[in-house]
C-alpha cells in the first residue's frame, strides 16, 4: 500500500515525540507499504514565531508573515528525516514547494491550485521515505512562499495523497478518533468507527477540530480514504468514508460547537433591493467568511437589521468595513458582539427522520438557553446562543439525542 501519514504539532511536539514517530513510520515500512510523511510544526512553534513577528512589528505584512511561519514546519521535517535514516531507512525531506504544492497568492490562507508531485513519486520509486512540510506551497508566477492558514497541514496531507493516488492518509493527532462531542465536556462521548466525509465535512465547518475543513472537503471530492488516528497509542481509528445505508439510521452522529464566533449588527438598513449584495460583497473581497445571515422583516418596508456572523478573528476587519459601507447605505449604525457561541447537530439521517430540529429547540428552551440565529442545511442544525450557555448545550443536547448510547 502506499499510505500517507500526517503528524500534528502535538505529535512532533519534541525530540522524543519526533523519535517515536519515526519509530512508527519504520514500522509502517517493514509492514511492505511505501510511505510519504506530512508534519506540522511542533506545539507551540507558530504562535512562538507569530509572537516574534508582533515584536518586530505593529502590522507586519502578510508576504513577511508567511516566509517567517513556513520554517516552523520546515523545521520539523528535517529533524523527522534525520530521526528516520537514524533508524536505517532512507528519507528525505521536502519543503511544500520542492514536493510541488502550487497555490493561489493569498497569503497567509492560500487555496492549492495544484501538486505536481513529481519529485515525491521519484523519490517513492527509489525507496525513500518521502517526509513533506505542511501547511505551505509556492506561487507558480514569482514563486512567493504561501501558508495555507490554520490546520493547513491536514490539507496538505490529502491534497498530497489525492496527488500520488494513495491507498489510504492517516491523520495521526492527540485524540484517538472523531467523538460524539468533545469528550472534555461529555465525558461520556463515543467514538466514532466510522462517519461520512458530508458528516466530518459539517462537523469540522461548525468547531470540531479533529480535521480541518478544507481537508475534508478535498478528501469527498477526490474520494480520499482518510482514518484520523492518535500517535501516542495504537487504537484503531474513525475512518471518514463515503455514506453508506447504514449511516442513514443514526439521525444525529454528533454534536458540534464554536466559539469562535462573532455578530455584526447593522440597524435600520433601508429595505430596498441591492443592499444586502452591497454590505456582503464587499466583506467578501476582504475573504472575510460570513456564516450566519439573519435579515429582519421590515414592519414599515422602510427599514430593516441586518445581522451576520464572522470568525471572532476577523471581527475588527469585518466592523472596520461593515461600518464603511453601513454609512454609504444610510443605515443608522452597526453594533458588534462577541460572546456568542455556535452550537449545531450533524447527522446524515436527518434527511429521512422528521421533528429533529424540534427536538433541539425544545431540549435549549427546557434549559432556559435563548436562540438568537438558527441556520439548518440538509444534515444539520445550528443555533447561535450566548457563549457562557456553551458547554450546557452541548451536554444536554447529547443527552437529549442519546448519542453515548451508539
Amino acid at each position: 500500500m502506499l499510505i500517507v501519514q500526517k503528524y500534528g504539532g502535538t505529535s512532533v511536539g519534541n525530540i522524543e515525540r519526533i523519535k517515536a514517530v519515526a519509530e512508527r513510520i519504520v514500522r509502517t515500512v517493514k509492514e511492505g507499504n511505501k510511505v510519504v510523511v506530512v508534519v506540522s510544526a511542533m506545539a507551540g512553534e507558530t504562535d512562538k514565531l507569530i509572537s516574534l513577528a508582533h515584536q518586530a512589528s505593529s502590522n507586519p505584512s502578510e508576504r513577511e508573515m508567511d516566509l517567517l511561519l513556513s520554517s516552523g514546519e520546515r523545521v520539523t521535517t528535517a529533524l523527522l528525516a534525520m530521526a528516520v535514516e537514524e533508524l536505517g531507512h532512507k528519507a528525505i525531506a521536502l519543503t511544500g514547494w520542492q514536493a510541488g504544492i502550487i497555490t493561489d497568492a493569498v497569503h497567509t490562507k492560500a487555496k492549492i491550485e495544484k501538486i505536481t508531485g513529481e519529485r515525491v513519486t521519484k523519490a517513492l520509486n527509489e525507496g525513500y521515505v518521502v517526509v513533506i512540510a505542511g501547511f505551505q506551497g509556492i506561487t507558480e508566477g514569482e514563486g512567493e512562499i504561501t501558508t495555507l492558514g490554520r490546520g493547513g497541514s491536514d490539507l496538505s496531507a490529502v491534497a498530497i495523497a489525492s496527488a500520488v493516488n494513495a491507498d489510504l492518509c492517516e491523520i495521526y493527532t492527540d485524540v484517538d478518533g472523531v467523538y460524539t462531542t468533545n469528550p472534555n465536556i461529555v465525558p461520556e462521548a463515543r467514538k466514532l468507527d466510522k462517519i461520512s466525509y458530508e458528516e466530518m465535512f459539517e462537523l469540522a465547518s461548525l468547531g470540531a477540530e479533529v480535521l480541518q475543513t478544507r481537508s475534508v472537503e478535498f478528501a469527498m471530492k477526490y474520494e480520499v480514504p482518510v482514518v484520523v488516528r492518535s500517535s501516542f497509542n495504537n487504537n484503531p481509528g474513525t475512518l471518514v468514508t463515503k455514506e453508506d445505508k447504514d449511516m442513514e439510521k443514526v439521525v444525529v452522529t454528533g454534536v458540534a460547537y464554536d466559539k469562535n464566533q462573532a455578530k455584526l449588527t447593522v440597524v435600520s438598513v433601508p429595505d430596498k433591493p441591492g443592499i444586502a449584495a452591497k454590505l456582503f460583497k464587499k466583506i467578501a473581497d476582504a475573504n472575510i467568511v460570513v456564516d450566519m445571515i439573519v435579515q429582519n422583516v421590515s414592519s414599515d418596508g422602510q427599514a430593516t437589521d441586518i445581522s451576520f456572523t464572522v470568525p471572532k478573528t476577523d471581527s475588527k476587519k469585518a466592523l472596520e468595513l461593515t461600518e464603511e459601507i453601513a454609512k454609504e447605505l444610510g443605515a443608522k449604525g452597526v453594533n458588534l458582539r462577541d460572546d456568542i457561541a455556535k452550537i449545531s447537530i450533524i447527522g446524515v439521517g436527518m434527511r429521512t427522520h422528521s421533528g429533529v430540529a424540534a427536538q433541539m429547540f425544545e431540549t435549549l428552551a427546557n434549559h432556559k438557553i435563548n436562540i438568537m440565529a438558527i441556520s439548518t442545511s440538509e444534515i444539520k442544525v445550528s443555533c447561535l446562543i450566548g457563549a457562557k450557555y456553551t458547554e450546557l448545550a452541548v451536554r444536554v443536547l447529547h443527552d437529549s439525542f442519546k448519542l453515548s448510547e451508539g
